[in-house]
């Protein structure tokens, strides 16, 4: 791969990974609406292993927190670090489930397809305007229980098909069960390390049987771009979101689905 192949997709991801604009889509239109081949899963999951340091970066503080409230729950005690640690392994569990079904049954390769991005970005983009329109912002995230991780974890499953975005549904729901927006992207971010490492052992399983350097080193030199386009990518998102509202990432989405339909019904 080219050294501007590999940036172009590491700054898509890297940006697009806590946007809630679906970051797998994203990285699939990039061979589809170009010349270029496919970068193929282990480039992908390389440019999310980048976005990966860049949030635990970010939330250094809540990850501290949450590896001290480990020890507290050996102790029998429960602090704000233990319970937030909880509720982030609560939350992840049903996407391990929907995701070894997926590999079980050999159902990723069919779900990159431009059309089917086109009809999840766009439906769910009108569903993250619904819940961010009526949903009350009155929960802090230290507020969280059992059934709202689990709800939350439940809706995460639906990012394993590309466009649906797993920061934007798993937002959605947060915002649907009352959260504030800050913290329900907040924990929508912290949801992602677990899942986003799964991923990335099973493909750094995948480079090692592939015994091939110059992959590796794709791999590598797209993780670090990935890095610095995601931490700035959540720092600017924060910050919006403790002033104002979605609405940008929703008519964003709206016009991407409503133009790939266009797209994908029109071509042959």
């Amino acid at each position: 791969m080219t050294l501007l192949h590999l940036a172009i997709l590491s700054l898509v991801q890297g940006i697009t990974e806590f946007l809630p604009i679906s970051s797998s889509a994203h990285l699939i239109l990039v061979p589809a609406l170009t010349d270029w081949p496919d970068q193929g899963p282990i480039i992908d999951i390389a440019v999310h292993i980048g976005t990966l340091f860049a949030v635990i970066f970010y939330f250094r503080r809540d990850m501290s927190e949450m590896f001290l409230g480990l020890g507290d729950i050996i102790r029998g005690k429960i602090s704000r670090g233990s319970k937030l640690a909880l509720m982030i392994f609560l939350a992840t569990l049903p996407i391990i489930v929907g995701g070894y079904a997926l590999l079980h049954f050999d159902l990723l390769h069919g779900l990159r397809s431009v059309r089917l991005i086109a009809w999840t970005t766009l439906g769910f983009g009108l569903l993250l305007y619904l819940t961010d329109k009526f949903g009350s912002s009155a929960k802090p995230m230290a507020a969280i229980g059992v059934r709202d991780a689990l709800t939350i974890g439940l809706a995460q499953v639906l990012a394993l098909v590309p466009g649906t975005s797993r920061s934007g549904i798993t937002m959605s729901a947060a915002r649907a069960l009352g959260f504030r927006r800050a913290d329900a992207a907040r924990f929508s971010m912290l949801l992602s390390i677990p899942t986003i490492l799964a991923a990335g052992t099973l493909a750094s399983i995948e480079l090692a049987d592939t015994d091939n350097a110059s992959l590796g080193l794709d791999a590598l030199l797209a993780a670090g771009f990935a890095f610095a386009a995601a931490l700035a990518a959540i720092s600017l998102l924060m910050r919006w979101l403790e002033k104002s509202d979605f609405t940008p990432f929703i008519i964003y989405r709206v016009l991407l689905g409503a133009g790939l339909l266009m797209w994908s019904y029109a071509s042959p």
